[in-house]
């Protein structure tokens, strides 16, 4: 592929739009943080962080994502990173992997792979990429994410959100 989009995420950007596409800050949101003595934005959110913790999942598709956001720590108003974990028949995971890759999801190595080890050739993807959020966005990402491994041969497993620890 020789589109890079999908690997060269702006490091800059601290802000990220409903649907996982960096946002730069406004003049009025610079001058703010520039008279009040803060960096603006703070660091920006990166899918492969360490401290990033889990406040809201599922494995049950017919879960609404209103409720579940509803009944979780999630914080709205904060970015998050959305990782859904997908199950596919091997062969497959490189197109899949590209096509998510085209709406900026990035895939990860969390070692959830040994836990399936009678699957067969069916591999677990794990697809993150960090975005603001609200619940029609949720339901809409884990529709795009289902469609996606419907169309690879493959499954949704679960879905979560995460976020990083909350200030005290």
């Amino acid at each position: 592929m020789d589109d890079d989009r999908s690997t060269s995420r702006p490091s800059v950007s601290a802000r990220w739009d409903l649907n996982g596409h960096p946002v730069s800050a406004g003049r009025w949101e610079r001058m703010r943080h520039r008279l009040s003595g803060r960096v603006a934005g703070g660091a920006p959110l990166a899918v492969d962080e360490t401290d990033l913790v889990v406040v809201a999942e599922s494995d049950d598709e017919t879960a609404a994502s209103s409720t579940v956001l509803g009944q979780s720590r999630w914080r709205s108003g904060e970015d998050v990173v959305l990782r859904h974990v997908l199950l596919m028949p091997a062969p497959r995971v490189a197109d899949a992997v590209a096509t998510a890759a085209l709406d900026g999801y990035q895939r990860l190595d969390d070692g959830t792979g040994s836990q399936l080890s009678d699957a067969g050739d069916d591999v677990v993807v794990v697809l993150a990429r960090p975005q603001s959020l609200d619940a029609m966005h949720l339901a809409q990402e884990r529709s795009r994410m289902a469609s996606l491994g419907s169309r690879h041969g493959g499954t949704v497993l679960r879905w979560q959100v995460l976020q990083r620890p909350a200030a005290r």
